[in-house]
């Protein structure tokens, strides 16, 4: 019993794990400012607002939930005078499963601490961007697949990613399912050419397709054609068209 009793008053306490709320939250950026005041109440417009992405409180307060996909763990040594130092460099990819998509990279003699660096890093690295039904064997309307063929590289990985109609999936690798997966693409087909076992480089080539998706400039009766969705497709909100401008015409 005394054995016992002893062991009982050496346990401790769990630690707390808890996220801070935002009213704890301190910004330090003039965007994080405007997302705490309520200026800015979605990822759309803190996106399109022109000011840089900072800090991770903005994408935890304005996307609802946020899942991570540790993309590849590779460890890295060097030779010092003291001996051989031993990293860790980490790849991660964070999304909502609804139009909002990053990655980022982190190195650290730790695996935890370098998975929640390279997540932190993944949220400031965070795109919108464009679903919509670019295939012309499905014609439905919804925002399922990518609106349009695109391409990305990086190294020696080159990605094409083309629309495909509903019910195929992602006939991707691997690597590109988990990030499509993350960005709410459903259906997908994808080319690839070079050394896809590189996995950083073939998750950063997905990624580079991702922006030029986003960067890509589409004329108002494509987006109402194939119905394409800009962000968060729970929001419906389809781009904005330029308004028509009448003329008058005087008669002389």
């Amino acid at each position: 019993m005394a054995t016992q009793q002893r062991r009982r008053g050496r346990s401790r306490p769990p630690r707390r794990t808890e996220k801070p709320t935002p009213l704890e939250w301190a910004p330090k950026t003039k965007l994080g400012t405007l997302v705490k005041t309520g200026k800015i109440k979605t990822m759309k417009e803190a996106l399109h607002s022109g000011l840089p992405l900072r800090e991770t409180e903005i994408v935890d307060i304005l996307l609802e939930e946020v899942n991570d996909e540790v993309i590849d763990v590779n460890m890295v040594q060097r030779m010092t005078d003291s001996g051989r130092r031993v990293k860790f460099v980490i790849t991660v990819a964070v999304g909502n499963n609804d139009g909002y998509v990053g990655i980022g990279q982190a190195k650290g003699r730790e695996v935890g601490a370098s998975i929640r660096k390279a997540i932190e890093t993944a949220k400031t690295n965070m795109i919108e961007i464009r679903r919509g039904c670019g295939s012309w064997e499905c014609g439905c309307g919804k925002a399922h697949t990518i609106p349009f063929a695109i391409s990305g590289k990086s190294g020696s990985v080159e990605i094409t990613l083309k629309p495909a109609p509903q019910g195929i999936g992602l006939a991707t690798g691997e690597v590109a399912k988990k990030i499509l997966t993350l960005a709410g693409i459903q259906d997908c087909w994808a080319f690839t050419k070079g050394k896809t076992k590189t996995t950083v480089n073939y998750a950063k080539a997905v990624f580079n397709a991702l922006q030029e998706n986003s960067e890509m400039r589409v004329r108002s009766n494509e987006i109402a054609k194939i119905g394409i969705v800009s962000g968060n497709l729970a929001i419906q909100k389809l781009e904005p068209e330029p308004t028509p401008v009448s003329v008058k015409r005087e008669d002389a």
